[in-house]
């Protein structure tokens, strides 16, 4: 498994993947402006494609809460990361490989030593992502609306991700 930058090649994949039943069900019907999106590549923000064997399945955001333009996640102390995920490809569901891409996504988080904890806001109605996230580690935070979108907030600190480690894995 690796990950990549996503491009603009990746335009009709992120399409497509966005139609998904799983994909609505993670992200709702938000408009992602792929379009624009795709063309930036702003310091805080990292969109990456998750590739299996070179075959794209998944796609991976990682954001800096402080410094993201939009202020969505409001006003947010420094050293933490947000991360959106999800398996595009339907056929690669339930294989483990959302849990060996957040490991990577997690190690990238906090390679950075600055990094104190990760945050993740999967909708209220995913309550498959719930068991996801608190199998990983993740602890539950707050029910809160994003825009429409109610959502739960869950953390992962530094300590917990460390304690979670597998030694040589």
């Amino acid at each position: 498994m690796r990950l990549r930058p996503a491009v603009a090649g990746d335009l009709a994949l992120l399409r497509e993947w966005h139609q998904q039943p799983q994909v609505a069900a993670a992200v709702g019907d938000d408009d992602w402006g792929w379009e624009v999106e795709l063309a930036r590549s702003p310091d805080w923000r990292e969109q990456l494609i998750a590739e299996l064997d070179g075959r794209p399945i998944a796609f991976v955001q990682i954001i800096d809460p402080a410094r993201e333009e939009s202020r969505y996640w409001g006003e947010v102390p420094e050293g933490l990361r947000a991360v959106d995920i999800w398996i595009g490809e339907a056929d690669q569901l339930g294989k483990g490989h959302g849990t060996r891409i957040m490991d990577i996504a997690l190690d990238r988080c906090f390679a950075d030593s600055s990094v104190t904890a990760v945050l993740i806001d999967p909708l209220a109605s995913n309550t498959r992502s719930h068991r996801f996230y608190e199998r990983l580690g993740f602890r539950f935070v707050e029910r809160r609306f994003f825009g429409e979108d109610e959502c739960f907030v869950y953390r992962l600190s530094r300590e917990d991700w460390a304690r979670g480690r597998v030694p040589g894995a």
